[in-house]
């Protein structure tokens, strides 16, 4: 075998389970993400909590960021003995315990003073890096190997990592993307493609789409909070508690802001108007609310735009009309009123795909009612209820859902708002590949469906054709 050379632990079957080795030599490698496979592409029983590879020889785990299909396998690492760094941005250093700590109590344990120490454990492992600074992970006569972070766009504290590595007197470089952010992102700085590769790692994701544009996804939110206040209904959102949630509460924010120097108020369908500024947003999601106060506390890395709304004194992540709910009693409290009230609200809760958690409940309570709307701002993996209430959208008749072993009429408008997509589509894809200085030798497709590979493999060979690059592009297996 050449070396370096690659082996793929997942990220192949599908979009979960980022898990890359990089061999270096015989003895010497470096793991890039060590994701859980979820959904369809999942294991089952034992082998869905096995790790699935050997761990001889690996210096040091490198993490994109901090979603689960790249991190879930920690657990799994660490039960196999690795004790070496965890090298992830400083963003994604704060990020890691409270995603690892929320699966541990979901899956393993809830009793505190275990989960206090398994997190501490993964906190003395994690060594957080400034972006675009090269780290040595290998030192050794003939073998080096140094890594540099850049921003990713896909969440806060995302980065694609740059390996570059010394054998003798060659030198290589291989670039492991991660998950790239769609463009206009409000939050986060824009993705710079990277000065060179060798070896390009690429996600696919939505290698066979274009997104639609940010202004569009502004407009449809703002036209589904108008029809919620003139129904006096509530909209419903099953939110990922990591990256959308705190983009919705930017752009909700900002909507607000603008109504309220309108205003605050139109008139309604029958004349009365609809008052904007008695509209609560109700975050009921506990580990959202954790992750936003870590996003608002590492504001320095969010982007220019958003630091000078909050430098005017607008808090973009916590404004007046935000409301969290914490305790249970309390969740179920909000749910009882909503549903018993014509008082409008929007409703921001776990899961993201109806599978679990606070969503459920206000599902139960208020499908039933056409006054009510369900709106989903992210993908929805085959099988999960939300991809059955999703696909229920425009349906006439009569439609149920099965929600926790019970049938529940769906009379609720449903509605899917794109352009909230967390990954670059294929024109980012194909900008990033084709944006270095000099052709890269080789591109490795990963994390896509094989339909998805196969629109961005034609989409790039056309790209490297106009450039005249021989770029080999190939998908991972």
């Amino acid at each position: 075998m050449e070396y370096p050379s690659l082996s793929h632990h997942g990220g192949t079957r599908g979009v979960t389970g980022s898990c890359h080795q990089l061999h270096l030599d015989p003895s010497t490698s470096l793991l890039i993400d060590c994701g859980l496979e979820q959904g369809s592409e999942a294991a089952t029983g034992a082998e869905s909590a096995a790790l699935g590879f050997g761990i001889l020889g690996i210096q040091a785990l490198v993490i994109t960021h901090v979603h689960l299909d790249h991190v879930g396998r920690i657990p799994a690492l660490l039960a196999a003995g690795y004790r070496g760094p965890i090298l992830c941005s400083e963003p994604s250093a704060r990020l890691l315990p409270l995603v690892l700590e929320d699966a541990y109590k979901l899956s393993i344990s809830s009793e505190p003073a275990q989960v206090a120490r398994y997190i501490e454990f993964i906190r003395d492992l994690i060594v957080p890096l400034p972006f675009e600074q090269w780290h040595a992970v290998v030192e050794g006569p003939g073998l080096a190997c140094r890594i540099r972070l850049q921003r990713a766009g896909h969440l806060l504290g995302s980065a694609y990592v740059e390996c570059d590595m010394q054998h003798g007197q060659a030198n290589s470089r291989y670039v492991f993307s991660g998950d790239l952010g769609a463009c206009g992102n409000p939050l986060l700085r824009p993705v710079q493609p990277p000065e060179r590769a060798d070896v390009l790692v690429l996600e696919s994701t939505y290698g066979d789409r274009l997104h639609a544009q940010a202004g569009d996804r502004r407009q449809r939110l703002e036209g589904a909070i108008d029809r919620a206040l003139a129904d006096k209904g509530t909209i419903l959102i099953p939110a990922f508690s990591l990256g959308r949630t705190q983009e919705l509460l930017y752009e909700l924010e900002d909507i607000l802001h603008r109504k309220a120097l309108l205003g605050g108020a139109d008139p309604g369908p029958d004349g009365d108007p609809l008052d904007w500024s008695q509209l609560p947003i109700i975050l009921d999601s506990p580990l959202a609310q954790r992750i936003t106060s870590v996003y608002r506390e590492l504001h320095g890395y969010w982007n220019a735009e958003a630091r000078v709304r909050l430098a005017k004194g607008r808090d973009p992540l916590d404004f007046s009309q935000l409301i969290s709910v914490d305790t249970h009693a309390r969740h179920q409290q909000v749910v009882n009123y909503l549903k018993s009230t014509g008082r409008p609200a929007i409703v921001i809760a776990g899961n993201g795909m109806c599978s679990g958690g606070r969503i459920v409940n206000y599902l139960k309570a208020m499908l039933g009612d056409a006054r009510h709307e369900v709106m989903f701002v992210g993908y929805q993996a085959k099988g999960t209820p939300g991809a059955v209430i999703q696909a229920s959208e425009g349906a006439e008749g009569f439609v149920q859902i099965d929600l926790d072993g019970r049938m529940h009429d769906l009379r609720a408008k449903v509605v899917t708002l794109s352009g909230y997509s967390g990954h670059a589509d294929q024109a980012g894809l194909v900008d990033f590949a084709s944006g270095m200085d000099q052709a890269p030798d080789t591109v490795v497709l990963v994390h896509g469906e094989p339909a998805a590979k196969a629109a961005l493999v034609a989409a790039l060979r056309g790209r490297m054709k106009a450039r005249k690059w021989m770029t080999s592009i190939r998908v991972a297996i």
